[in-house]
């Protein structure tokens, strides 16, 4: 059964890996810049999930478990660029995720005009 499991999560990330493969990978778990979110990057099915793991203030409505399903692809050898899907609130937005040496940057419009960049360090 364990291995069937681990063959099941094989197959699932690799459509994944080829997108991450010429581009910076962005996995892991960030503090985003105001220190209210972790959020764990990882892939999930052929897309990229970003996970919160936890949430220092809820009365935002944000909650630990909620995610962005990304839809990425590599724009540069440090930047993929393409959608993110927010099922909770039932909204896509354009989106960029750039991989610098010292953490993430990413940005999100919705109808190309209201952006927003927010920057993520690795959590301790």
């Amino acid at each position: 059964m364990r291995k069937t499991m681990l063959i099941a999560l094989g197959l699932s990330i690799a459509p994944v890996l080829p997108a991450l493969a010429n581009s910076a990978d962005p996995s892991g778990v960030w503090l985003r810049d105001d220190g209210n979110a972790r959020v764990r990057i990882a892939p999930c099915g052929s897309n990229i999930c970003a996970t919160n793991v936890w949430i220092k203030d809820t009365s935002g409505g944000e909650e630990v478990g909620d995610r962005l399903v990304l839809t990425l692809k590599p724009e540069g050898a440090d930047s993929l660029k393409g959608e993110a899907f927010d099922p909770k609130r039932n909204r896509r937005f354009a989106m960029t995720l750039t991989v610098k040496p010292d953490g993430l940057s990413t940005r999100g419009c919705i109808i190309g005009v209201l952006c927003k960049t927010v920057n993520w360090t690795p959590a301790q």
